[in-house]
């Protein structure tokens, strides 16, 4: 039964990227689920380093 606190939601993937994702996660000792988690985390904080120089370019750059 999924915590109340996380968001559980359908996720349709390609069998060979499942795979390659089962298999890194296996490596890193983590379920495949935990792995994703992971994934997507590292994602978020690489796009929050990134997002005050993107504020800092000018409006016309941002809009193309």
């Amino acid at each position: 039964m999924p915590s109340e606190d996380r968001k559980a939601f359908l996720l349709r993937i390609d069998p060979k990227l499942w795979a390659e994702l089962e298999a890194w996660a296996a490596d890193e000792l983590r379920s495949i689920n935990g792995q994703i988690e992971f994934l997507l985390r590292q994602a978020v904080q690489q796009r929050r380093r990134k997002l005050p120089d993107e504020k800092a370019a000018p409006e016309s750059s941002r809009n193309r």
